[in-house]
């Protein structure tokens, strides 16, 4: 696993080294290297993209909080304050550090900070796999129409998704049972009709009839192990023993 890269910002050359010498012996950050104001840091942090660094607050030109003031707030690093003074915490905090150590600081309290940097890398991470995945289920899931065109008696008529109760498949034809329309008859497979309504609201209960997830009140069960499907309107229909796991997969998903 790679280990996260850590920037040291310091105007005393002799703190860089103390630093260095804790965050090698932990072993747990790799040094992507060490600046000696802020100017060079801000530099560094564009060029280097380091994942923690830890900023001196008192530098000559430009302050570790300015250095962390001017920091884009996307693709940010975890900053971690290292300073000789308290009344600068305040402002840290402001500035979204992760923590503010107090020099001289030991090895143990040290340890303390970059756990706290590499919880909230961990967690950014976390939350860019899972923005990264909706955008490609968003992608890959079928589009819900706004509404279908579909000719019946040599009229084109236009229905939208959710009117739909159900669709009854009819030798070469099938049915749409609407809302609040009379039924629809149309000369189209049930299979193709299902597919241009958008097969996420809709689930198939038998080779003749596909459901709206939405209207489904209850699987009542039957004899011998059927079960029948009971919509809003009162309509039973017989569900196929071989839909039926696939049906509660659907309807537990859409809730």
């Amino acid at each position: 696993m790679t280990k996260p890269r850590a920037l040291i910002v310091d105007d005393e050359p002799l703190a860089r080294e103390r630093l260095q010498r804790l965050l090698q012996r932990q072993n747990t950050v790799e040094l992507a290297g060490e600046c000696g104001d802020g100017p060079d840091a801000l530099a560094t942090i564009e060029r280097e993209r380091p994942d923690i660094v830890f900023l001196d607050v008192q530098m000559p030109g430009c302050s570790g909080l300015d250095v962390a003031n001017q920091l884009p707030a996307t693709a940010r690093p975890a900053i971690i304050f290292v300073t000789a003074h308290e009344r600068f915490a305040v402002e840290a905090f402001a500035a979204r550090a992760v923590d503010y150590l107090l020099k001289p600081f030991d090895e143990e309290r040290l340890h303390q900070a970059v756990e706290r940097a590499l919880e909230l890398l961990q967690s950014r991470q976390a939350r860019e796999v899972e923005t990264r995945l909706e955008s490609i289920l968003a992608q890959v899931q079928p589009r819900v129409p706004e509404r279908i065109a579909v000719r019946v008696d040599g009229r084109i008529v236009f229905v939208k998704p959710r009117e739909v109760v159900w669709i009854e498949a009819a030798n070469n034809y099938c049915v749409l049972h609407l809302t609040d329309a009379p039924r629809l008859m149309l000369r189209e497979s049930l299979g193709s009709v299902e597919q241009r309504l958008g097969a996420a609201n809709f689930a198939r209960i038998s080779r003749s009839a596909v459901v709206r997830s939405d209207q489904i009140k209850e699987l009542e069960s039957a004899n011998y192990g059927e079960y029948v499907v009971v919509l809003l309107n009162g309509t039973r229909l017989p569900l196929s023993r071989y839909r039926r796991n696939e049906l509660e997969r659907a309807l537990t998903e859409a809730r």
